[in-house]
């Protein structure tokens, strides 16, 4: 498929030299003054830069300056200094903030879709749940800034005489350390309920993504947040990541399983906090009641969204024997009719794999199942005429144990596809091997899907959605089990894990010990009175 010229959006992007009867792909650059107002915001003085091209066509897009650790020390300086006047902002003033930026992002989502498009290479309409994610996060946090961050009373020991309230108070000082799958919301959403309760960020974006976290720090400044509140760093993970493990309040992270246990390790040493979304093999269970048709849709994107190259995309599918014939049938033919496109225009179903080592694990897999005996029901071949990492998207079946895609994670638009008669043995195969982030069950039976829920070990299950129903649904947490992850971004849990919980406990009329002459021992006969009083009264 031929790449298709971009609209004019009023954003940065600019159409470089194409020639469609030489070469099928467009080639796109960005302008140089944009490059440059956005690189500028990381105050690197190391000298060195790093290049980065758009998996679209390989093109050039930018160079990184890259920070030393010593940056990363002086970027910690001032955020510390502008979070203290930030915690003594008032709580709605922050809150006007988000809904700022909420109303700007809406504005501007053309060219920050332009922009993910070009450093990610995936469809348009994938990059467009980024804006959107964003500003479902800012709003509801905006929204619900009193309900999580108020002082709130709770039981004192003596009724009526010890007034008891819960503070939340910054952390200070978060690190973000995001992945480059999903450029600008992963940037982003993680900080922003972190500065609703008074802190600030360092925020570490990947290397191959950092224009689009850059925007996301531009557009947090043009809100109104102070300048000095998001300080953003580049570099390695080995030296700028160890560097703000040593020196943040808490961390979250965002990556892999492997990268995890080296963050959580380091985070232990210091006796800091951390959350970790972390790597998947994702379950998707179609039950012989299951809508077929919304089944195969649902397939469809709960695999090869963004190339697969999703944390909660579905890697295995578990379908009901008296329906597997038919429902392969129609996923198959849904596969085969998307589009793949290197555009930055609407249109396409799947875009580019992120990077050649990427592009090089999904071929080891699928090559090593096939090499194994599994069978590529479609798909299954790299696509160098459409972009430089394309691959297609591949449906397995046979897929067993001694193949590498049966329990390692592909990061890439492929899915085993397996028969199931019992449901109590689907729901173990899908709990089995080590990740426990998300899954899908598709049924007519809600009640039925619900029960089912809560025997799977995921921290997300979406009935009759792939994943969009949790990962939207701001007001619930979401998170791994076991090996894909511990804390959860969103809802209550996803600010109150920036806060410290402080208890302020006000003791009025008695104290705890004896008066007006009693003894030791009075005192603890009064003390054992009272208790099973308070029992009796229903007494928490």
């Amino acid at each position: 498929m031929s790449a298709s010229n971009p609209t004019p959006s009023g954003g940065p992007v600019v159409e470089g030299p194409h020639d469609p009867e030489h070469d099928p792909r467009a080639a796109y650059a960005l302008e140089p003054d944009y490059v440059a107002a956005l690189t500028r915001r990381i105050r690197a003085t190391s000298g060195e830069s790093v290049a980065v091209d758009s998996p679209l066509d390989g093109a050039p897009l930018a160079h990184i300056p890259q920070s030393s650790t010593a940056d990363v020390h002086d970027a910690f300086a001032r955020a510390r200094k502008a979070q203290e006047a930030w915690a003594r902002t008032s709580l709605d003033h922050r809150a006007e903030l988000l809904i700022r930026l909420h109303d700007l992002v809406l504005e501007r989502q053309d060219e920050i879709i332009d922009l993910i498009v070009l450093e990610s290479g995936k469809a348009r309409k994938h990059a467009f749940d980024e804006p959107l994610h964003i500003a479902l996060t800012a709003r509801y946090y905006a929204r619900t800034a009193h309900q999580h961050l108020d002082t709130e009373r709770k039981l004192g020991v003596v009724p009526g005489l010890t007034r008891v309230e819960v503070n939340r108070v910054p952390k200070g000082v978060v690190g973000i350390i995001s992945p480059w799958n999903y450029p600008f919301t992963m940037a982003l959403c993680d900080g922003l309920p972190a500065l609703l309760a008074g802190n600030a960020v360092v925020a570490k974006p990947d290397a191959q993504t950092m224009l689009s976290a850059l925007l996301a720090a531009q557009l947090l400044e043009e809100a109104g947040f102070p300048a000095d509140l998001w300080q953003v760093v580049a570099g390695p993970g080995s030296v700028v990541g160890t560097e703000i493990i040593g020196r943040a309040d808490y961390i979250c992270f965002t990556g892999s399983t492997a990268t995890g246990k080296l963050v959580a390790q380091g985070c232990a040493e210091r006796l800091i906090g951390c959350s970790l979304e972390l790597g998947g093999k994702n379950p998707i269970l179609v039950l012989r009641d299951a809508d077929l048709d919304k089944a195969a849709e649902g397939a469809v994107r709960a695999a090869f969204s963004n190339a697969g190259q999703l944390c909660v995309s579905m890697e295995r599918m578990f379908v009901a024997d008296q329906v597997y014939d038919r429902f392969v049938e129609k996923f198959v033919a849904r596969t085969e009719a998307m589009t793949l496109g290197a555009t930055l225009d609407w249109g396409n179903d799947m875009g580019s794999l992120i990077s050649q080592a990427q592009l090089d694990t999904v071929v080891a897999h699928v090559e090593d199942a096939v090499a194994k005996g599994a069978r590529v029901l479609t798909g299954g071949r790299a696509r160098p005429d459409l972009g430089p990492y394309f691959f297609e998207p591949t449906v397995l079946e046979g897929v067993t144990p001694e193949m590498t895609c049966f329990g390692d994670e592909t990061f890439g638009p492929v899915i085993a596809i397996y028969r199931f008669h019992d449901e109590a043995d689907a729901v173990a195969r899908a709990n089995a091997g080590e990740y426990g982030l998300n899954a899908s069950i598709y049924s007519q039976d809600g009640p039925r899907a619900r029960a089912m829920a809560r025997v799977i070990k995921c921290g997300t299950v979406n009935i009759n959605e792939a994943f969009g129903a949790t990962f939207a649904s701001i007001d619930s947490p979401m998170g791994g089990m076991r090996q894909s992850g511990m804390g959860r971004r969103q809802g209550a849990e996803g600010i109150h894990r920036y806060t410290e919980s402080q208890s302020v406990a006000t003791q009025r009329g008695i104290r705890f010990a004896p008066m007006f002459g009693m003894s030791d021992q009075a005192y603890a006969r009064l003390m054992t009175a009272n208790l099973k009083l308070m029992k009796k009264l229903g007494r928490a």
